[in-house]
Order: structure tokens, then sequence, then C-alpha cells
């Protein structure tokens, strides 16, 4: 016979007690997070941070954060026969003076998902101008995956992976008629002052949002 409502009876089943987080969740809306500014950097930063991941690697389909609704949108398909090297995304909780989130490229095995995030450790800078505009992109690798945690620092990388990266980014937006221009790579250190820049100009950022 089954067991009664408040766990009487001879049920196999044990009452489910349901905490006050779960009860606060069904009972009430709430807004959904959002990935730039609700998910944490990590305790590792700038070094060793979370990162969503926008592109999957292969992918054609140029995908970027709506920064409004914090959901991962179709931006367009790119015009060139040529496909994201590697996964592409950014760093929560940072800004450029782009008013965006620092970019991200992730060097791991595997593709990932859009809308996921991943822990991911800097070893590079590539500095780039995107039609007059500076827009520089992190290299990273995946920490969790056995394959590339172990790389430090992008001069570890060989050459022709770094060519492969260069050549994709020169030639993206070619048949777009936008300009893309790949300055030399950078150290580690460069990519992690970098990132602790853009966190510190998101901390400023939400600071003067609270003031007005």
């Amino acid at each position: 016979m089954a067991g009664t409502a408040d766990g009487s009876g001879n049920s196999s089943f044990p009452r489910v007690v349901l905490n006050e987080r779960i009860l606060s969740s069904m009972s009430r809306k709430s807004i959904a997070a959002h990935p730039w500014h609700d998910l944490e950097i990590g305790p590792g930063a700038p070094a060793v941070f979370n990162c969503v991941v926008e592109i999957g690697r292969g992918s054609k389909v140029k995908y970027e954060l709506d920064k409004h609704s914090g959901l991962i949108k179709v931006d367009r398909v790119l015009y060139s026969s040529v496909v994201y090297p590697h996964n592409y995304g950014f760093i929560p909780r940072t800004i450029c003076e782009d008013s965006d989130p620092m970019d991200v490229l992730i060097l791991m095995q595997e593709p990932v998902l859009s809308g996921s995030f991943l822990r991911a450790r800097a070893i590079g800078l590539m500095p780039m101008i995107d039609q007059g505009e500076k827009d520089d992109k992190i290299i990273a690798v995946c920490a969790d995956d056995p394959e590339f945690r172990h790389y430090k620092d992008i001069k570890e990388l060989p050459p022709h992976r770094l060519a492969e990266i260069r050549r994709f980014f020169e030639d993206y937006k070619k048949n777009e008629n936008k300009e893309v221009a790949v300055n030399d790579f950078l150290p580690a250190e460069d990519a992690i002052k970098a990132i602790q820049y853009s966190m510190d100009l998101y901390a400023s950022y939400i600071v003067e949002c609270l003031r007005q």
C-alpha cells in the first residue's frame, strides 16, 4: 500500500523535504542568471578563469552574447569559407574599451556547446585591430583538458598552430570588406595583465552604474 502524503504507510520512497531555496524558486518569479554578470570569474583569475563559450570549434556560425538578455544569439554566418579553429567566447565580469567583455580563444581537444562555461588558463595575447578599433584576444587553453592543460605560455605552441589562428582572424571578415590587422603574439604575462585591467574596468563600471 502506498504511503500517505506525510510520509506514513509502507512506501519505500522517503519523504522529501524541500528546503527554503527550492521553495522560493518555485513560488516566485526570479530573473534568469546573466553569464556576463552573474558567473564568477573564479578564484584563480586573472591567470586561471572561467569563460563562456559562444562559438564551438569548427563552426561557421558567429554566435555572440546578447548583452541585454544574457542569451547567446546568432549574429551571422561567416561570409568566408573558414570556420573557427578553436572554441571562442568571453570572460565574465570583465569589460574592454569597446564596452564588450574580454574575448578569449580556448585551445582544447573537442568543440564545446554554445553557452557552456569552462576553466581556462591564459597563455598569450593576440593584439588585433578590427576596422580601426582595438579588439585584442586572449589565447588560452582549457585548464581541465589533459592534452592542453600543461601549456603555460604561447611560445610553447607549434608555430603552425599560431599561423592558423592568425590567418583565421586576418581572413574571416575579408568578404565583408572589413579590415582586420593581427600583430605579433604576446606572452602569458601580457595576457594576465590585460585580463586584470579588464577586471578593474568592470569593477569601476559596476560602481559607476550603482551611483546612477
